[in-house]
């Protein structure tokens, strides 16, 4: 049987009591007519206070209180295009550009031919900590030929690690075991911190709360700052709607997961991760597609 972890739970039912029938969870209740996306975000955009309604990677329709004091995004709806489910950008302000994120789970990689089908970057996992009580600290098999190989093949490169940190002092050690990992490897892109629930196990993370997870990215994005890599964080709508208070983060830029067509965030982002089902030569079965964004020169 397939159970989602307490904590996820927890956290999701109070938000979602009020928009029970939103979702059709409701007992005889009828989605209500929900306000288009692009109106919504729209609102958010003028940075007052409101509400926004979004949807999970399974459907399920929640709504967030929207806080006036983060920055909103500038991209407009009519600037994103899809070719052969590729996702870019343009404005006269804004270009995007693509890349992939990958770790042990791709196995051997060809990145010439990652190159080739047009790819400029790479996001690499560098290690994780275990979920389990121990929380041991890991690095990615694969990394060191993953960074190695996909610069020689000419692409930017940025690393991640997946955490499990229950309070600040896990997160500095995470931050420290990165650095070490490292060991004055020169990056292109950023160092991410990515805090995620376990949803089908109990994990050491489950009843952890968003005020610490907010502050855990934050100790470790200082850290990471402090040894001269720029940081960055991962969310997606939930993360940003119930856990992490982005306006204690503001300052560190945001790696935006959602697979809807367009983002439903209110907020910045730095790059969007549209897609875990993507194509890529060089890479067998599917694979994190993702887009930069950056303003014209």
């Amino acid at each position: 049987m397939v159970r989602k972890n307490r904590r996820y739970l927890l956290c999701l039912m109070a938000a979602a009591l009020s928009v029970l029938s939103l979702s059709g969870c409701a007992p005889g209740g009828k989605p209500q007519e929900e306000k288009p996306q692009e109106a919504a975000q729209e609102e958010a955009g003028t940075g007052q206070a409101g509400t926004l309604d979004f949807v999970d990677v399974y459907g399920e329709t929640y709504r967030m209180d929207i806080n006036p004091s983060v920055p909103k995004k500038e991209y407009r709806d009519d600037g994103f295009s899809r070719t052969d489910g590729r996702a870019a950008y343009e404005d006269e302000t804004y270009l995007s550009r693509p890349g992939v994120d990958v770790s042990q789970y791709q196995g051997q990689i060809d990145w010439e031919k990652v190159k080739a089908d047009g790819f400029e970057f790479a996001m690499i996992r560098i290690g994780y900590r275990g979920y389990g009580e121990e929380g041991t600290l890991n690095p990615d098999p694969c990394f060191q030929d993953n960074m190695k190989n996909a610069r020689n093949a000419g692409l930017d490169v940025g690393v991640y690690f997946f955490s499990q940190a229950v309070d600040r002092e896990e997160a500095l050690e995470e931050a420290d075991f990165v650095l070490e990992l490292l060991q004055g490897s020169e990056l292109q892109m950023p160092v991410v911190y990515d805090p995620e629930h376990i949803l089908y196990d109990e994990a050491r993370t489950d009843h952890v709360s968003g005020e610490q997870f907010t502050e855990n990215t934050k100790v470790f994005c200082e850290r990471i700052r402090e040894a001269g890599y720029e940081p960055m964080i991962y969310s997606n709508m939930l993360w940003e709607a119930f856990e992490l208070d982005l306006e204690e983060l503001e300052g560190y830029p945001v790696w935006y997961a959602d697979y809807e067509p367009l983002p439903q965030t209110p907020y910045h982002f730095a790059m969007w991760q549209y897609t875990n089902e993507g194509t890529v030569d060089g890479i067998e079965g599917p694979v994190d597609l993702n887009i930069e964004m950056s303003k014209r020169k």
